[in-house]
């Protein structure tokens, strides 16, 4: 959709590349979206010409409530001008990949094969036809026991169609993408797509039938409350157990609630203590764990966040 010719590699520049420093090289700008700019520019010799930002996201422990956490993932893109797609990742650095946006689908690294898809469903509906380098990095791990799927597609659907999107032009709307990741992903968790596009800060949203959003306040800290997220390490057959012995040392230590944020049994409990009981929780779930001869629980601090972004 952009009507700059290409050089010989197959870009297309942007008219505005140069106007200000890139991300990558600005020290106030957050670190993960720092390197996420420059691990495009090193695998790909191409500096982004957009960032954006997607939240993590979970379920609360009231039917249909979710909200955003402070751990996004970031995806870098810049428009080439070829057919093709180059997607790399941090978290696979053998496993980059240049695919083709048309014809039949190549053998792709299983990690790739989410967004490249997506690729190919927004070229088809007219966003990144001419392709697109991409870097895609998340703040957690999966062993967080946060749901990937969501903030991954958002931040690539955002990132490829903004830079796709000719200068002056509006982006597509967001609820337009929802619309078409649910085309792509249908089996996903929809309400924590709704909360990765459109969630605010401080607040949890209800995400209703039909895309029928309401929010309420959700802010621990001005409750005099922490949320933590608390993972359990070892084998999948264990976790289990690991999960319920977790939830039952943090109610005795103190803590107000624990539920799981995907709304199923994962690896994670999400648990709500008060702020003085913090220490205590953590002290009283680690020496339980380990009497017990099993690896301390991970805890994650959990900000209640906004949505999606472009980082600028």
């Amino acid at each position: 959709m952009n009507s700059t010719r290409a050089d010989a590699d197959g870009v297309a520049p942007r008219a505005d590349a140069d106007r200000v420093p890139p991300l990558s090289h600005r020290a106030t700008a957050d670190p993960l979206f720092r390197l996420v700019a420059h691990a495009l520019e090193t695998a790909h010799g191409r500096t982004p010409a957009a960032v954006w930002s997607a939240p993590h996201a979970f379920h609360l422990d009231s039917p249909g409530l979710v909200a955003a956490a402070g751990w996004p993932v970031a995806a870098a893109a810049a428009p080439r001008a070829d057919g093709l797609v180059r997607l790399s990742s941090l978290s696979h650095p053998a496993q980059s990949c240049d695919l083709p946006l048309t014809g039949r689908y190549p053998d792709t690294p299983g990690w790739a094969a989410r967004p490249y898809a997506l690729l190919r469903a927004l070229a088809r509906a007219g966003y990144g036809r001419a392709g697109t380098d991409l870097h895609v990095q998340g703040a957690l791990t999966e062993a967080a026991g946060l749901r990937l799927q969501e903030p991954l597609d958002c931040a690539v659907a955002l990132a490829v169609s903004d830079v796709h999107t000719p200068a002056g032009g509006e982006r597509p709307a967001r609820e337009w993408l929802a619309a078409l990741l649910r085309e792509v992903a249908p089996r996903d968790d929809a309400a924590l797509r709704t909360a990765v596009l459109f969630a605010r800060p401080a607040t949890a949203l209800y995400a209703g039938q039909g895309g029928a959003r309401r929010s309420t306040p959700f802010d621990p800290p001005s409750s005099g409350t922490r949320l933590v997220l608390l993972a359990v390490r070892g084998s999948p057959e264990d976790r289990g157990d690991g999960l319920a012995l977790a939830a039952e040392c943090v109610r005795r230590a103190g803590a107000l609630r624990a539920w799981p944020p995907g709304g199923r049994p994962g690896r994670s409990i999400l648990v709500l203590l008060p702020r003085d009981r913090s220490a205590a929780v953590r002290a009283t779930v680690t020496a339980e764990f380990r009497d017990r001869g099993r690896p301390a629980p991970r805890f994650v601090n959990i900000t209640v966040a906004g949505a999606a972004r472009r980082e600028d």
